[in-house]
């Protein structure tokens, strides 16, 4: 509870009693106040010689500074917590103020409502793997990456992205994230592919797709795909671990067709720049509103072409920026979107 401030006439004989020669301790012990109130008041009138209240910049805090930093605290510790939780905690303890007052504090300090990112659940092995990756890949060559053909699957939903939940955080940051796990639902799944030379194909999966429809996919979209974005027989293919990837028909595949495939941390989607991609065409498709699986479809692959070379040469430029983001998280998630 914010204290009354004394009297005028309270202040004026702190005054009296210092000019006479009182130390702050016998003031206090006079008139029966803290002795830091004392010592305020003296410091407040050497440095104005007065004892009234000076001209203030607007009205006065509802919040004690102490209350102040209650909030604060909470909103740093528990970066979940609601303005409606804040606003019943400073009412516990006698300040009563409005939710855009809690906000404005939080917004001083440099927290700000910001949606929670979802990224997979990382163990400690995940995050040494992906530490070890950015680590031996940060001084590649820029030639290097240039030669990579960058691959993904992801699911588009027909009526925008999964429910949202704000979180208090710093500019920048990516702390406080939701880990996700893949699900079914109204949407497509797609497998696409870039290089810094611009997007190659997207397919629309039909179905489970197993090892024998990954190769087909890769037969048929892979190498036409390299060949579009002119990057020759020596490029290096980029994919996840999924068991699919992986299977050993499907790396005797690669071997057959003279591929060299990059090897790949499990659970880094930060280091693939085409995240970046993924979350553009999911931000472009749903301002088109598709209405059907159908028309979702066609907007993707539209959407997907109209990535600009520009663009696409920007993420692979800036992905040693990404590697150093990588090691300075210590291999867990960061804020890709910022790259």
């Amino acid at each position: 509870m914010k204290n009354k401030e004394h009297t005028r006439q309270v202040r004026d004989t702190v005054v009296k009693k210092f000019k006479a020669g009182f130390g702050y301790k016998k003031i206090s012990q006079a008139l029966n106040i803290p002795r830091s109130t004392v010592q305020a008041i003296i410091l407040k009138w050497k440095e104005y010689q007065t004892t009234a209240n000076l001209p203030r910049p607007g009205h006065p805090s509802k919040l004690s500074a102490h209350t102040r930093r209650r909030v604060i605290r909470d909103a740093a510790k528990r970066p979940m917590i609601t303005l409606d939780e804040l606003q019943r905690s400073t009412a516990e303890v006698g300040d009563s103020v409005h939710r855009t007052t809690i906000s404005r504090i939080l917004h001083k300090s440099g927290l700000y409502g910001r949606v929670a990112r979802r990224k997979p659940f990382l163990k400690d092995i995940h995050k040494k793997c992906c530490l070890k990756f950015a680590t031996s890949h940060l001084g590649d060559t820029p030639n290097m990456w240039k030669k990579v053909l960058w691959s993904d699957e992801t699911k588009i939903e027909l009526f925008g992205n999964n429910a949202k939940r704000y979180v208090w955080r710093k500019c920048n940051t990516a702390e406080h994230t939701i880990p996700t796990v893949k699900h079914g639902g109204g949407s497509i799944m797609v497998w696409a592919c870039f290089s810094s030379a611009g997007t190659g194909k997207m397919v629309k999966i039909n179905g489970k797709m197993g090892g024998a429809k990954y190769r087909t996919l890769l037969e048929e979209n892979l190498m036409e795909s390299a060949k579009d974005l002119r990057l020759g027989w020596r490029f290096v293919f980029q994919q996840d671990n999924d068991p699919k990837h992986k299977a050993k028909s499907t790396m005797e595949w690669f071997k057959n067709k003279h591929i060299q495939v990059l090897e790949w941390p499990s659970q880094s989607p930060d280091l693939n720049p085409i995240e970046n991609l993924w979350k553009e065409l999911k931000t472009a498709v749903h301002k088109c509103s598709p209405s059907k699986l159908t028309e979702l479809e066609l907007f993707c692959k539209e959407e997907w072409e109209e990535n600009s070379v520009s663009r696409c040469a920007k993420l692979i430029e800036t992905y040693p920026k990404r590697l150093t983001a990588v090691i300075a998280a210590k291999g867990g998630a960061y804020a890709y979107a910022c790259i």
